[in-house]
């Protein structure tokens, strides 16, 4: 085999090898981030939750204001509400 052939084996090996190590560390890191994906959807899911729960507290906290300051206006002018 002469000198020629053989760098062309060995350069060709190394490019094949490369590739293929290339491919599977392309694979690896494409497989982490749509496992990242699906991870900040779940924290992104649980935060819309709580803040949905929060809002509907809110929202029972301003009726029970609202209804609160009706009755103490009520109570301080028993003459308008009639």
């Amino acid at each position: 085999m002469s000198t020629a052939s053989k760098v062309v084996l060995a350069l060709s090996v190394v490019l094949t090898v490369g590739t293929v190590a290339g491919v599977h560390l392309k694979q690896a890191w494409d497989r982490e981030r749509l496992h990242e994906g699906v991870v900040r959807d779940l924290e992104r899911w649980e935060r819309k939750k709580e803040n949905l729960r929060r809002l509907e507290e809110q929202r029972i906290l301003t009726r029970h204001l609202k209804e609160e300051r009706q009755r103490r206006e009520a109570a301080l002018h028993p003459e308008d509400s009639h």
